[in-house]
């Protein structure tokens, strides 16, 4: 029991090591090029940004901030119980939509930003 303690505390500390690593100043990364640096954060950065569609009631639409209301059902994709929120979206997007319209989208979920990738009645 005493060594699953000593290597479960072992590996949190090299993985709060690692995760700190960048902000820790002389820390040396001999044959990391940067190129190799860019291409892992640019993959982390992907795996952050999820896709999912859903279907819902327009209820808001506010074309001049580029932005539309809509009461959605569940959505399983990105674990999101049924609400109602506001999602970023293009005048051509917009264009042609009403509050009230029952609408079937995708979006595009960005850390904490929610965009409109496709939308249609």
């Amino acid at each position: 029991m005493k060594l699953i303690q000593i290597v479960i505390a072992g590996t949190l500390a090299a993985l709060s090591l690692a995760a700190h690593a960048q902000d820790m100043p002389g820390m040396k990364m001999d044959g990391m090029k940067m190129d190799d640096m860019n291409g892992m954060q640019m993959k982390q950065e992907a795996r952050q940004v999820q896709q999912a569609s859903a279907e819902g009631t327009i209820k808001a639409i506010d074309a001049a901030k580029q932005r539309v209301t809509i009461a959605h059902g569940a959505v399983p994709a990105v674990q999101w119980p049924s609400m109602t929120m506001t999602f970023a979206a293009t005048t051509e997007q917009l264009a042609g939509l009403a509050i009230g319209d029952r609408v079937t989208f995708a979006f595009r979920l960005d850390g904490g930003a929610a965009t409109i990738v496709s939308i249609r009645k």
